[in-house]
C-alpha cells in the first residue's frame, strides 16, 4: 500500500500509534529520530545495521587507490551518503590547475546534499553532480540512469562507490577484474553502464554489519511487534538483520513503513500486518505518518 497525501485521512479511522522505530544505521537514526520528534511523532532508534571502516587489506587498499586518483575516473557514482562520508577522507586531496571534468553520481537527494558538502570542501560546486529530480517517483539507481546515460560513452571510466555486507559472500575468481565488481551494490546500474561499453569499476568504502543481538535488545524488540508499532525501514538488509539475528517474532500485530517496492516485499515475507510505502524523504515519511497513524 502506498500512502495518498492527495487524500485526507479520516481520523476515526486511523490506527493509534505507540512509537515509530526508526532502523536505519546512526548518525543517520539520530538525525531522524529528531525530525520526527519535532514532527510530535514518539520514536525510538533501533539501528538494524552498523557501519565499519572495511577489514580486508585487499579492499582497503584498492580504496586508497581509488581516493588517490579520484579525479581519473570520468563519472564517480557514490550509492548512499555514507559511501560518501567513507570515501572522502584526507587523502582525497582538492583538485589542483585544469578544470575538473568529473561527474558525480547520487540516486536521491539525501545522497547529493553530503557529496556536495564534500565536494565544497574541495572547492568544487553542485554542478557537478548528477541526481535524479527532487519530484521523481523513487531515489534509486532506476530513477538515476535517465539522468545519467547521456553521458556514457564506450571505454568512458565509471567508479561505483559501495558498501558491503560483512555477511555476503563474494564470489571467487581468479581475475581481479571480476573479484573487483564484488559486493553490495547497484549491481543493476553496473550493468547499464557495462552494455553502454563503460569501464566499470567499483571500490568498497565501508562494510554494513549486523548489529551485536543483547538480551536488552532483545527484549525490546519482543516489546515492539504489538499492534501500533511501527517500523521505518530503508532497507531490505536491516530486515533480514531482524529475521535472521533475532529468535522467531510474531510480527501479525507491527506495521512496516517502507522507503521502496523491494523492501516492501521484504516486509510482507516476514508477516508485517500493514506495510506502506512512501519516497524516503522526510516530508514523504511524514504525509505516510498523518495519512495512517494517530499520534498517541
Amino acid at each position: 500500500m502506498v500512502a495518498d497525501p492527495a487524500v485526507p485521512p479520516d481520523r476515526h479511522s486511523l490506527v493509534p500509534l505507540k512509537r515509530v522505530i526508526v532502523t536505519r544505521p546512526e548518525p543517520e537514526a539520530a538525525t531522524w529520530v529528531h525530525a520526527l520528534r519535532a514532527e510530535g511523532w514518539p520514536v525510538q532508534a533501533l539501528p538494524l545495521i552498523t557501519i565499519d571502516e572495511p577489514t580486508d587489506a585487499e579492499v582497503r587498499e584498492r580504496l586508497e587507490q581509488a581516493r588517490a586518483h579520484w579525479l581519473d575516473a570520468d563519472a564517480i557514482m557514490f550509492v548512499s551518503a555514507a559511501a560518501v562520508q567513507h570515501f572522502f577522507s584526507e587523502a582525497v586531496q582538492a583538485p589542483c590547475g585544469a578544470s575538473v571534468r568529473t561527474r558525480f553520481w547520487a540516486p536521491g537527494p539525501g545522497t547529493a546534499r553530503v557529496l556536495a558538502q564534500a565536494l565544497a570542501v574541495r572547492g568544487l560546486g553542485s554542478e557537478h553532480i548528477d541526481a535524479p529530480a527532487a519530484d521523481a517517483a523513487q531515489f534509486d539507481s532506476e530513477s538515476l540512469w535517465p539522468v545519467v546515460a547521456p553521458q556514457l560513452r564506450p571505454g568512458q571510466r565509471t567508479l561505483i562507490v559501495r558498501g558491503a555486507s560483512q555477511d555476503a559472500v563474494a564470489p571467487s575468481s581468479p581475475e581481479p577484474s571480476e573479484r573487483v565488481l564484488a559486493g553490495n551494490g547497484r549491481d543493476w546500474l553496473i550493468q547499464q553502464c557495462q552494455a553502454a561499453g563503460a569501464q566499470v569499476q567499483t571500490c568498497v568504502a565501508y562494510e554494513r554489519r549486523a548489529p551485536a543481538i543483547t538480551p536488552d535488545l532483545k527484549v525490546l524488540i519482543q516489546t515492539a511487534t504489538g499492534a501500533g508499532n511501527v517500523w521505518l525501514f530503508s532497507s531490505s538488509e536491516a530486515l533480514s538483520h531482524l529475521r535472521n539475528r533475532v529468535f522467531p517474532s510474531d510480527w501479525t500485530q507491527a506495521s512496516a513503513l517502507v522507503t521502496h517496492p523491494r523492501i516492501a516485499v521484504t516486509a510482507r515475507s516476514l508477516g508485517f500486518a500493514q506495510v506502506v510505502e512512501t519516497r524516503p524523504a522526510l516530508p514523504d515519511v511524514l504525509r505516510a505518518l498523518e495519512s495512517n497513524w494517530s499520534r498517541p
